[in-house]
């Protein structure tokens, strides 16, 4: 069925023609805590501490009393597009950002507004972005705010005044389309940023900048270079020998981009880091011979003075289903076969459950949680026991996990005191199949999003799916390597978790609801309406003896863009709760579905090109006309006719730039804008209800 798995069925979707579906896409102990914290119970940084457990000591809020909690304050973030951040609080003072890297400080007593920072991104950076205008958040160290720029920026802030100190453009290339999405980190004094990008065609790298001055300290990159080239160290040399020359990677970039996890342990004097999928996404297109591409979809430990790399563990050799490894890290000490082990957790998008030795990088373990169809398990050594039909060159896969990830960014959690990790698991259905005419930056019709400067060397639901979406909340026994209790929801691309000692678990969910539950039993134990689908991850702290408990609330990223789970739309806002809070929410603004659009004449000879040109330049971000009803990006499909009759004034240089959209212009004739006005009027006839 031509659809972006909306939330219900919808019978009237179903009689879409089979050429239609065929061509669309039909569219995540002991614990170290060596990060310093002051007795008021702040959430000084991303994952609460350096071994990103976002676990909280707080005991305040429990199972018995967590049914009095209330509505303390709310605070607008002015936004439009999906809200990713995970608020910093420190003495008092909570850092927050919103959509295009626009950073708020908010009196967490009175939840009042004291600056914001706009980095002032330009929207046509927009377009370079996957995955929404997103933002995970800033790092806060020695009275500094830092913030990393969507177009590649970063900025160093004053705590106290919100003016800028600093700022250094952290590209190597500003003619790429690398993006910034993730929360900076501060390890030894260092500001550490990666990037994104590899689903456009960049080498990834992560650097590291001087705190005080912004004077770069060092950098290491993912994946190597042109091997006509020096390598830049010992070992980009080493990791060249698992590429195939003859694929010219390089041209592509290579992927591997580091743009979200990133934990430290000071004992070891280690950091490790996640790495994303390679570029392109067909192992074939861009590593003909073979090769495991190192270090994509890894696990790398790195010297966090010098950048020097120690060790990896590829989780997802020769990645060839955009299988990113960027997924939250966690260091944790537990006790296996008798023997305490310094390990790491982590449920990557392959849909498996990772524990690795993080002194060395051995392997220990690792179990599926959710189905997968790609890898029957892995062998001793830890490598994947694959299926060969997930690399069949000539045949769709109905690839289980999709690429969308069994567990994407959102957050995970784990608690020591249960022993449990705590995320949200997926499933989001994608069939793939090896485009065989595929070349770097020469998009053709039918290829997603080429229009817009995407290389994936794979097309997208050739035919459709047939495996089922779904969304979960698990909660994992990672010595055990099984599930013990899970939470299902109404849909996938729910928010992150947040785990605390009075053995409580806080995730938002995305038809826009904040949940608390038992952390050993998975009871639900309280509820709050949000005003739209949640995807980020609330966090806990305490001021003048009072635990309170913020979530950050905008529906998007890269599924939320065009599919949602909630009627609810109200602008970015944070929500913060307490045990006896008395405020009322504020209110809610629901989504406007117009009709199905209509009364615009078009030519159906039109449709099958008009099919691909709209795969090409529009999907991911509209979805599929009259199927889908639209994330934070309106489905054209339930547009005004006059709208879709005069299409052309909106892809050429029209209204939306502002707001991100991006201009077509040289890049569509008004001949193909005219077939694209047929697909989306076509694909509304077919679904209309018959009269």
């Amino acid at each position: 069925m031509l659809r972006m798995i909306s939330v219900r069925r919808r019978d009237s979707a179903i009689s879409v023609s089979k050429r239609v579906q065929q061509a669309v896409f039909g569219l995540g102990c002991l614990v170290l805590s060596s990060a310093p914290f002051a007795a008021s119970g702040d959430w000084r940084t991303h994952g609460y501490d350096d071994a990103g457990t976002r676990f909280s000591p707080l005991t305040q809020i429990t199972p018995n009393n967590a049914k009095e909690l209330g509505l303390v304050w709310s605070y607008d973030l002015e936004s439009t597009r999906g809200v990713e951040a995970t608020p910093i609080v420190v003495d008092g003072v909570m850092y927050v950002t919103a959509p295009w890297s626009i950073v708020h400080a908010v009196d967490v007593r009175s939840g009042k507004r004291i600056w914001t920072y706009d980095p002032e991104v330009p929207r046509e950076k927009g377009k370079n972005a996957c995955c929404d205008v997103v933002n995970r958040g800033v790092a806060v160290h020695g009275g500094k705010v830092f913030v990393g720029s969507l177009d590649g920026r970063l900025v160093a802030i004053d705590a106290r005044t919100g003016k800028r100190v600093w700022e250094q453009n952290t590209l190597i290339d500003v003619s790429k389309p690398y993006t910034i999405t993730g929360a900076p980190r501060v390890i030894k004094g260092k500001v550490i940023i990666g990037n994104g990008g590899a689903e456009f065609g960049v080498r990834g790298y992560i650097t590291a900048y001087e705190a005080d001055t912004g004077k770069q300290a060092w950098r290491w990159f993912t994946v190597p270079g042109d091997p006509s080239q020096p390598f830049e160290d010992a070992s980009m040399a080493a990791a060249a020998k698992t590429w195939d020359p003859a694929g010219k990677y390089w041209e592509a970039g290579g992927g591997g981009t580091v743009w979200n996890s990133m934990v430290y342990d000071a004992d070891l004097d280690l950091m490790y880091v996640g790495t994303g999928n390679p570029s392109p996404w067909s192992h074939r297109k861009r590593s003909p011979a073979g090769g495991d591409n190192h270090y994509t979809a890894s696990i790398v430990a790195l010297r966090p003075d010098t950048g020097e790399y120690v060790w990896h563990y590829q989780q997802t050799p020769a990645d060839n289903w955009d299988y990113t490894s960027t997924q939250d890290l966690i260091l944790a000490d537990i006790k296996l076969e008798g023997k305490q082990r310094k390990v790491i957790l982590h449920a990557p998008k392959n849909g498996f459950f990772f524990v690795v030795d993080r002194t060395n990088g051995q392997f220990i373990s690792a179990k599926n949680f959710v189905p997968v169809n790609w890898a029957a398990g892995y062998d001793a050594n830890g490598r994947p026991i694959e299926n060969p039909a997930a690399r069949d060159p000539e045949q769709p896969f109905d690839t289980v996990p999709g690429p969308f990830g069994a567990h994407n960014w959102h957050s995970m959690s784990y608690s020591p005191q249960t022993g449990l990790a705590y995320f949200p698991a997926q499933n989001i259905p994608l069939v793939l199949q090896e485009d065989k005419k595929w070349a770097y930056n020469e998009a053709k019709p039918g290829q997603v999003m080429a229009g817009i400067g995407w290389n994936l060397g794979m097309l997208v639901n050739t035919r459709p799916p047939s495996s089922q979406p779904f969304g979960r909340l698990i909660a994992w026994d990672p010595v055990a390597q099984k599930e013990v209790w899970r939470k299902e929801h109404v849909s996938p691309w729910n928010g992150g978790t947040l785990v605390t000692a009075g053995n409580v678990v806080f995730q938002g969910t995305a038809d826009a609801r904040l949940i608390a539950f038992d952390a050993r039993d998975g009871k639900e134990l309280w509820s709050a309406p949000m005003g739209t689908g949640v995807i980020a991850a609330p966090v806990t702290y305490e001021v003048d003896g009072k635990q309170y408990v913020s979530i950050a609330v905008g529906w998007g990223g890269v599924y939320g863009q065009s599919v949602r789970a909630s009627e609810r739309r109200t602008p970015g806002t944070v929500y913060t709760f307490a045990l006896n809070g008395k405020e009322e929410m504020p209110p809610f603004t629901q989504y406007q579905l117009n009709n199905l659009v209509s009364g615009v004449k078009y030519k159906p000879d039109d449709v099958p090109e008009g099919t691909a040109l709209y795969v090409t330049n529009c999907v991911f971000c509209h979805g599929v006309p009259g199927v889908d009803k639209g994330g934070n990006i309106p489905n054209l499909g339930y547009s005004a006719g006059t709208t879709i009759e005069h299409l052309d004034q909106f892809v050429f240089k029209g209204p939306f730039m502002p707001r991100g959209m991006p201009d077509f212009t040289g890049k569509l004739t008004p001949e193909e804008v005219d077939k694209i006005k047929a697909f989306i009027l076509g694909t509304a006839d077919a679904v209309r209800p018959k009269q």
